[in-house]
């Protein structure tokens, strides 16, 4: 059963306004957030955490050289695409805030933040907004966070987001969440979460610009889902990186990529079965046969997939290789 929420009548005639103006796209989504850029490699990200269902979709929006926005409270979806369509034809954060508001008969319980590539930030809380509600900018970055608890949210985010500049930049994100957490975050509790990241210059197609995309839609304990999440993004990563290096035959670098991105995750069998068929497809067989030996030690269902993989050229047309590589399954 949904719990009934009974709101003061002079905010909720401002929300029934908005929604009775832009329809279903108006959503309660109160939240905490962050929009920032990152100094060192100039990628730019929003990181969200909310007592409401998927916010991944609603709150983060972001494009690779042009800018990354948070649109929350009751969320007005336009602010996202229509803010990155006015970024990239060149109007500064503020200028487009302001176009958006003025059109916006619901901006008194809109809660938006923008950051551009240049790091210049713009960020609006509406007066309607529920309390505790407040934003603060710095240099590069706003933090966001409405119905809160506590009032000291937003500035332990900003604490956390600038104490923890050594951090690579999607880790910091979450540090500013989890700091928010840390002062009791949103007074309803929580429920999903998301990082997305981009890449600091502009590409012919912008979906090609992406780093990275993490949601969590719904979970007892979000912010933790996500680290795990990003703590499994940080291990591919390095396969892929790990794969590069073997198309280049650089084959110290690839082991020492594949080395890293096991020991991030260890529980993950297929990290070192890919590393194993890398080494063995390139001839690396005796580098390759006690990994493989220990992912089929671990789970057999491993086991079958070699003779699969020749077919489609993972592994070579070498029956000496694939039995070489099938004698150390266990019997």
């Amino acid at each position: 059963m949904r719990t009934r929420i009974v709101m003061p009548a002079a905010i909720l005639a401002v929300i029934v306004s908005a929604v009775s103006v832009h329809g279903s796209e108006s959503r309660p989504v109160s939240t905490y957030s962050i929009v920032a850029r990152d100094p060192a490699t100039g990628q730019l990200g929003v990181a969200v955490q909310s007592h409401w269902f998927s916010v991944g979709p609603i709150v983060p929006w972001a494009e690779a050289g042009v800018g990354a926005i948070a649109t929350q409270s009751f969320v007005k979806i336009d602010y996202g695409p229509d803010g990155l369509d006015r970024l990239r034809s060149g109007e500064l954060p503020q200028q487009a805030l302001d176009a958006m508001l003025a059109s916006d008969s619901g901006r008194e319980v809109r809660q938006v933040a923008i950051v551009d590539a240049q790091g210049r930030v713009a960020a609006h809380t509406g007066s309607k907004c529920i309390a505790y509600a407040s934003h603060i900018t710095g240099e590069g970055f706003s933090v966001q966070a409405n119905l809160m608890e506590d009032s000291t949210v937003p500035r332990a985010m900003a604490a956390a987001y600038r104490k923890n500049m050594t951090l690579p930049f999607a880790e910091r994100l979450l540090s500013a969440l989890q700091a928010a957490e840390g002062e009791k975050g949103d007074i309803r509790g929580k429920q999903s979460a998301a990082i997305l990241i981009v890449d600091s210059a502009r590409h012919e197609k912008p979906w090609q610009g992406k780093i990275m995309e993490l949601r969590i839609e719904d979970h007892p304990a979000p912010l933790d889902e996500l680290a795990r999440l990003l703590r499994l993004q940080n291990a591919y990563d390095f396969m892929n990186r790990g794969d590069l290096y073997s198309e280049k035959q650089m084959w110290d670098s690839a082991a020492i990529a594949y080395g890293s991105a096991e020991k991030i995750a260890p529980e993950i069998i297929e990290l070192p079965f890919w590393h194993a068929v890398t080494l063995a497809s390139k001839g690396q067989i005796d580098d390759a046969l006690p990994i493989f030996q220990r992912v089929f030690a671990a789970e057999p269902r491993w086991i079958p997939l070699i003779e699969r993989l020749v077919p489609s050229g993972l592994l070579p047309s070498d029956s000496l290789l694939i039995q070489r590589i099938l004698s150390v399954a266990p019997r």
